[in-house]
């Protein structure tokens, strides 16, 4: 790759032109819009546009943004197929001095977007990493939830498979601060069936086409926001997904009162429906429960 750079470096806003100097090299992580690309910083454009080479995810989602703002720049695509391919290549440019911008598809690079490598290997050969932030889809959806965010993280996509995701879940349980997960269409309703059982019955915010015209959010209890979009015909794109803390004020699973209430539950129900209907009341895990019901069905208790 060469650092050659014969294009102008300009952008436009509205019809007007504008100047970028030059960057110094360096590697530049840049935010760029979620959905609405006027949501871009005028530091990102005048980045994108001083600089001598983009790398981003996919080159066409990429060039809608740059088309937009008449950003002319050569363009290489940098995923997770080709990165341990590309980065030798893209270490030894900006060795020589060229002034590089990484960008992901939509939002904050490195956040479930590939880069961390590269960053890392930048650090480490003392190449200097700039941060040109700007919108990110954890942190919108987390303002937007109306749930506490003194304290969050941030846990990325579940698994796929039904048996990994819910074991990702009981690591998750007890963790004492709001969580948020991105999520696919084809697999928001498995995910939250699995949160109930794991989580218990939290309330919960599920965000889609944000920044978008059709931005939307739905909140409640896990059970409320399933029941709503498994009731629709379809579902679309990706979701992000704000899951409360832990009510440290609920009784826990093995404080008296809801042993009591379970003992209540198993003299009318199977075991696992009085688990389900114990751990939507006081919300607690189902699965902590049905186990607990279990035992007290070997051994009732005298």
């Amino acid at each position: 790759m060469s650092s050659l750079r014969q294009l102008p470096r300009t952008y436009v806003i509205d019809q007007h032109t504008f100047t970028a100097d030059k960057l110094a090299g360096g590697l530049f992580l840049v935010a760029t819009p979620i959905g609405n690309l006027a949501d871009i910083t005028l530091r990102a454009l005048a980045t994108l546009a001083g600089a001598d080479l983009v790398l981003c995810e996919d080159t066409r989602v990429t060039s809608k943004l740059l088309q937009r703002y008449h950003i002319k720049i050569r363009m290489k695509p940098y995923h997770d197929h080709n990165a341990a391919k590309l980065r030798p290549l893209i270490m030894k440019e900006l060795a020589g001095g060229s002034a590089i911008v990484l960008v992901s598809d939509a939002g904050t690079p490195l956040v479930s977007d590939p880069g961390y490598k590269l960053v890392k290997a930048c650090i480490d050969a003392e190449i200097p990493v700039h941060m040109v932030p700007g919108v990110s889809a954890p942190v919108m959806a987390l303002a937007l939830s109306g749930l506490p965010s003194d304290r969050f993280q941030f846990c990325g996509f579940l698994p796929a498979k039904p048996a990994a995701r819910r074991q990702i879940l009981d690591e998750f349980r007890d963790i004492p601060a709001t969580l948020i997960f991105f999520e696919t269409a084809q697999r928001i309703t498995a995910s939250l069936e699995d949160m109930i059982d794991r989580l218990g019955d939290r309330r919960v915010a599920v965000g889609r086409e944000m920044t978008k015209r059709h931005e939307e959010f739905v909140r409640g209890p896990a059970s409320s926001v399933l029941k709503q979009l498994a009731e629709r015909p379809s579902l679309k794109g990706e979701f992000t997904l704000v899951v409360a803390a832990p009510n440290r004020q609920l009784a826990s699973a093995d404080s008296r009162v809801v042993r009591d209430a379970l003992i209540e539950a198993l003299g009318k129900l199977p075991a696992g429906r009085a688990a389900a209907e114990t751990a939507r009341r006081f919300g607690l895990p189902k699965k902590t429960l049905y186990e607990q019901a279990l035992r007290l069905k070997a051994d009732p208790p005298q």
